[in-house]
């Protein structure tokens, strides 16, 4: 039984000392309770109040329940096959007079406890994250699309590309109208370009394993390199995948895609490219100079100064 005292234990123990102190019927006309509710109650009631918890109301018995010599016949044949599957243990049992579904059969395995116990499992131990120290180290790299509501024109698509320094949590973003490798090669030059003019050189580039970015589990081009990858390496940047199906590891270019939806994507709309382009880069202005609790209350810009 729980150790904690539920509202309606309070309740009813309130009741049987009211009860006590003044009486049946005046309890009952104070607590709007019939006085059988309350004799039923204080014949419980030993001055705890766990014994004014409800009890269970499970049967004890069950006139269609197995009986001791089906009980018998599938202790004997799982002490005798002790590997055997469900099914085929099921199939074996019929031949011999059992008259169950597979559904009881289980049922029943399991309340007398004749299943293996599961070995234990080594839980996952995550590596402890590795802090960056100086800006541009390593840049996250996700596409966020575009919620359809944003956008006037049904027949028009809208794609986010988001990058951000993880030292400085600088961010850049780039409207596009698709989301594809040659997108992604050109966002990749435009975000070198961006923070080279404002003092960081990026060395690395994080990404999710998306067919826009690598070929990594493609059937067909699994070895040829994507455009993306190619252009990281002729402008010696480190192309490095997070873990498949992990996007926790790009955490902070999430975490920043949750915030452009409360802050851009409920309240805004979109008419053409341009116009979301034009749009973004001011929301992108916006978000750089919001203080940010992680950079010591500091702006992104405003933290970046200090180390460029």
């Amino acid at each position: 039984m729980s150790k904690s005292i539920t509202q309606d234990m309070a309740y009813r123990q309130s009741l049987m000392k009211y009860a006590e102190k003044y009486g049946v019927s005046r309890a009952s006309r104070k607590y709007n309770k019939s006085r059988s509710y309350i004799y039923f109650w204080k014949q419980r009631w030993d001055g705890s109040v766990a014994s004014l918890a409800c009890q269970s109301r499970r049967p004890h018995s069950h006139p269609n329940q197995h009986t001791e010599a089906e009980l018998k016949l599938i202790r004997d044949m799982r002490r005798r096959n002790p590997s055997l599957g469900m099914i085929e243990l099921w199939h074996r049992l019929r031949k011999r007079g059992y008259t169950r579904c597979p559904e009881s059969l289980f049922r029943v395995m399991r309340k007398m406890g004749l299943f293996p116990a599961e070995k234990p499992k080594n839980p996952y131990k995550p590596k402890p994250y590795e802090q960056m120290t100086y800006p541009g180290q390593r840049v996250q790299v996700d596409v966020k699309v575009v919620p359809r509501r944003c956008i006037a024109d049904p027949e028009l698509r809208l794609f986010q590309y988001t990058a951000i320094d993880e030292f400085t949590r600088l961010r850049f973003l780039a409207a596009y109208p698709e989301q594809s490798t040659y997108s992604s090669a050109d966002f990749l030059r435009k975000l070198r370009a961006w923070y080279a003019r404002r003092g960081i050189e990026v060395e690395c580039v994080q990404t999710d394993n998306g067919f826009e970015f690598t070929n990594r589990f493609s059937n067909s081009k699994r070895d040829l390199p994507t455009l993306f990858e190619k252009t990281a390496a002729e402008l010696g940047i480190r192309h490095k995948l997070i873990r498949p199906y992990t996007p926790r590891h790009n955490g902070k270019v999430e975490r920043s895609h949750r915030e452009d939806q409360k802050r851009f994507y409920s309240c805004h709309s979109f008419y053409s490219l341009d116009d979301f382009a034009k749009q973004l880069a001011v929301h992108n202005r916006r978000a750089n100079n919001l203080p940010m609790r992680p950079l010591r209350w500091l702006s992104p810009n405003e933290f970046a100064v200090q180390y460029v």
